[in-house]
């Protein structure tokens, strides 16, 4: 199968959705067929804030339509922040999504897990995952939300993560594990990668590889959508 991916939102995101779906369907044993388009980071980040899940749907839709131009059969947005506006986007998609969500809940129901925490854009946080989580309790860092979602999107959008910001998000999981009982933190952000990059010292799930996991899987038939 033919995989689109809305990338670009961020970049970095971008380079490590390419690189661990490579990986993962050579393990695979597969051959893989990919078409990536960029989209516009500071729109998703506008069109996030203000809740405007059209305009955004309305975006996607045109780079889903040059996805499928390209030969795609499938299309995933490559960040969980953008899965604001999901249904308004699968309403107007021209492909199957494939969504970076429910993969999650399954896995998380899979390996036992009832409670979870989350780090990740400020309506990630607020909304847990967009009450896209059915199986599966989850719980927001305690504090600013909208503070600790700045701190995240300037990461996404520079692609770098400093050593202070990187504490600053080992410290927020490690109060989740600690006070409010989360069995994993989840990085319910895609670029949350280049801060978890070593160790934090709890259990720690990034959500991209479940759900570049599942793109392995149709890229290679192993699953169907």
């Amino acid at each position: 199968m033919h995989i689109g991916l809305i990338g670009g939102i961020g970049v970095a995101a971008s380079l490590v959705y390419y690189q661990r779906l490579a990986a993962r369907v050579a393990d695979l044993g597969g051959t893989m067929e990919m078409t990536l388009v960029h989209a516009d980071i500071q729109e998703l980040i506008a069109n996030n804030l203000a809740w405007n899940a059209d305009a955004q749907a309305e975006s996607y839709a045109r780079y889903i339509d040059r996805l499928r131009d390209a030969g795609a059969d499938c299309a995933a947005i490559t960040s969980i922040g953008g899965h604001f506006c999901y249904p308004e986007t699968e309403a107007r998609s021209s492909l199957p999504l494939v969504s970076a969500i429910a993969p999650l809940d399954t896995h998380f129901a899979a390996q036992g897990l009832k409670r979870v925490g989350l780090l990740g854009t400020a309506n990630v946080m607020r909304t847990r995952l967009f009450g896209q989580m059915a199986q599966t309790e989850a719980v927001a860092p305690e504090g600013d939300l909208d503070a600790i979602g700045k701190l995240y999107q300037d990461i996404a959008v520079s692609g770098v993560c400093t050593p202070e910001q990187r504490a600053e998000f080992f410290e927020l999981g490690q109060a989740m594990v600690r006070d409010q009982g989360a069995e994993a933190v989840i990085l319910a952000g895609t670029d949350l990668n280049l801060a978890f990059d070593r160790d934090a010292g709890y259990p720690v799930v990034d959500a991209l590889d479940i759900h570049v996991a599942l793109l392995a899987d149709l890229a290679t038939g192993r699953q169907s959508l």
